[in-house]
């Protein structure tokens, strides 16, 4: 096995070839915090790198599966070059980590997902979503643009015209309409959820693993195109936003839990 012990918000449980990864700060409903963001960018490549893993299934502590990045890193991100730097690079390895590790990934999605836990909710292979699931991209809210993953993966799950309506507007979506419209690979009933999951992963871990890996490599040549170009420049774009004045109302407007007063709108 390989050594976990770095990771302090991401518990990891490996079983029969199945490992489960839960975001663990219940909490603050499992948003990410500068450490969090760190193990999200870095346990994909320390899973294929163990013998021991063939599956991952991650899932969130409690009631929701990721409420966004916390209000500590969006802060301390505002015009510092050297916090957006560091922000930016762990977002690209969470995105390309996930997108080349061979091994298949299962999200089972729990309750809200927002930020950088719906980008990993939304790159799993395989996404499965409890009733009771709500998800929205969240980044134009904030006053920046959509960054994390939407660019590369919603307009090819749901349709350009659906995509571009959820980025833009930030509209919410619980795990019916998700499913209905592509965004995730299936819905079940919130105490359903790991049973599923597991199901799903017993499954996988029992197959062919270099078929369901070449399988999963050549679905994802898809990504790699759009990562280099979609995503990437949706990232830089994103970035960008931290030097600007928008944000700042954004954030505040989220904390106070008001709507807010973009200084760009007026």
């Amino acid at each position: 096995m390989a050594d976990y012990s770095s990771y302090e918000h991401l518990l990891i449980e490996i079983n029969d070839g199945i490992a489960l990864l839960t975001l663990n700060r219940p909490e603050v409903y499992n948003a990410t915090n500068f450490q969090l963001h760190n193990e999200l960018s870095r346990i994909w490549p320390d899973l294929g790198r163990d013998p021991a893993v063939k599956v991952a299934v991650v899932t969130g502590a409690g009631t929701a599966f990721s409420a966004g990045g916390d209000f500590e890193m969006i802060e301390k991100a505002l015009g510092n070059p050297d916090v957006i730097a560091s922000n930016m690079q762990e977002a690209s390895d969470i995105v390309h980590n996930m997108i080349n590790l061979d091994k298949p990934v299962i999200s089972a999605i729990n309750g809200v997902a927002v930020g950088a836990g719906l980008a990993v909710a939304l790159l799993a292979d395989i996404s499965i979503a409890s009733e009771k699931a709500r998800f929205t991209d969240g980044h134009t809210r904030l006053g920046v643009a959509a960054g994390d993953h939407a660019a590369l993966i919603w307009p090819l799950l749901m349709s350009m015209a659906k995509a571009k309506y959820y980025l833009l507007t930030c509209e919410f979506l619980d795990g019916k309409e998700a499913e209905r419209i592509g965004l995730v690979s299936m819905v079940v009933p919130p105490e359903e959820l790991m049973d599923t999951a597991m199901d799903v992963a017993r499954t996988l871990a029992r197959g062919p693993q270099p078929a369901i890996r070449f399988t999963k490599r050549a679905l994802n040549q898809w990504l790699r195109l759009g990562a280099h170009t979609a995503f990437d420049y949706s990232l830089a774009a994103e970035m960008l936003g931290f030097f600007g004045e928008d944000v700042k109302e954004g954030l505040a407007a989220v904390k106070e839990k008001r709507q807010p007063n973009f200084p760009s709108a007026q």
